[in-house]
């Protein structure tokens, strides 16, 4: 078998009658992983639920971890406003920050500010990082900021209760440091708690491991930053809406700068092979639809045959409409824009969110005719 055969083989678990053309197509909120950045995707959800949209289902890392479970853990009405708390308890402003930028078209001077004393609510320096880089303190102290005050936040802003009631199925991921394997950590399949949330979001060095079941688990997004691939591989497959809400830049015009290419090193990194995910999943799809057409050719008489039940097994129906939102670029932006927490960097992000999920939902770019054979339908939606 070919690689992409292999692969349809590997993640068939349920025969072609398993999808169910009566259940309603599920809305996914997919969020990428991004420290600051993660305010556009705060923009974003506000454009949804103003649009009558909630997700039922949300699937993030890191930062979008967090936003996720601040979504999905609180009832619809309190939602946003949990969102808005969060974003405005971690944004800084100070006279000095404006001072700066009005000198250098630049967050470097504020963002140095964060790197010293780190952000009220999120993290702040590890009293064990003095003792130096060589001091053997234990994986869950070898980092230069401890993350209690995220925790504290967490349980402030979380009802865990409600979250793991399953009301909305939230899934973040994590990469066991041992191991190196990726693990989800699922609302339905586990009880989730802050913890979590906070191994999502555990990027080293800056911030230590969190240990869950005795094993480490360190930010999802070192493995994959884009988790698009946990809702296409799902089983039961299901018709679905999904909206991915990046940050990271994948193309860009070629750096000129040791500064730049730290820039956009970085967007490369975190990109994190977004669209490769995507491209094999549409492969897959398609031979999933492709099946199902052809077991419609086969003479009823056949049907019973062991063998063809076995090949039919692997086609498929579900459609997903895949929508694409990109965070944009702004002036004066460097390799430091995700520890960029200062008040105007905060609600700009947030503004150019909440814009552009509003055109989005102008466009409605779903409501389209399509090839019966596409599993995946991708729409691009940028700045």
């Amino acid at each position: 078998m070919n690689k992409i055969t292999q692969n349809l083989s590997a993640t068939q678990a349920e025969p072609a009658t398993g999808h169910q053309g009566d259940v309603k197509r599920q809305t996914v909120l997919v969020l990428q992983g991004g420290g600051a950045l993660g305010a556009y995707q705060a923009g974003v959800y506000q454009a949804l639920v103003e649009g009558g949209i909630e997700p039922d289902w949300v699937i993030g890392t890191s930062i979008g971890a967090i936003n996720a479970a601040l979504i999905a853990g609180n009832k619809p009405g309190d939602r946003l406003p949990r969102l808005q708390e969060f974003w405005d308890s971690v944004s800084r402003s100070s006279p000095f920050d404006e001072f700066f930028r009005m000198m250098v078209p630049s967050n470097i001077f504020a963002n140095m500010g964060t790197v010293m004393r780190g952000i009220p609510g999120f993290f702040e320096p590890n009293p064990s990082a003095m003792f130096g880089v060589n001091r053997e303190v234990g994986v869950e102290n070898a980092s230069y900021y401890t993350t209690d005050p995220l925790k504290r936040t967490l349980n402030n802003l979380v009802d865990f209760d409600y979250l793991n009631g399953r009301h909305t199925r939230l899934t973040v991921g994590a990469v066991n440091v041992n191991t190196s394997e990726l693990k989800y950590f699922d609302t339905r399949e586990m009880i989730l708690s802050a913890a979590h949330i906070m191994a999502s979001g555990a990027l080293p060095p800056a911030f230590p491991a969190v240990c869950i079941d005795g094993e480490p688990y360190w930010d999802g997004g070192i493995y994959s930053n884009t988790p698009i691939e946990v809702v296409l591989d799902a089983r039961p497959r299901r018709d679905a809406l999904i909206f991915a809400v990046n940050m990271w830049q994948p193309r860009a015009t070629e750096p000129k700068s040791i500064w730049q290419v730290m820039g956009r090193q970085k967007d490369l990194q975190y990109a994190s092979r977004g669209r490769s995910h995507v491209a094999r999943q549409e492969q897959l799809h398609r031979l999933r639809h492709v099946v199902r057409e052809m077991g419609k050719l086969v003479p009823e008489e056949r049907r019973e045959d062991p063998m063809f039940k076995e090949f039919a097994s692997y086609g498929c129906p579900s459609v997903m409409h895949l929508v694409r939102l990109l965070s944009p670029r702004l002036d004066g932006e460097d390799h430091t824009k995700d520890i960029d927490f200062t008040r105007s960097g905060i609600r700009t992000r947030w503004q150019a969110g909440y814009e552009h999920g509003q055109r989005v939902l102008t466009d409605k770019p779903w409501e389209c005719e399509i090839d019966m054979l596409q599993g995946i339908v991708i729409h691009e939606s940028q700045e």
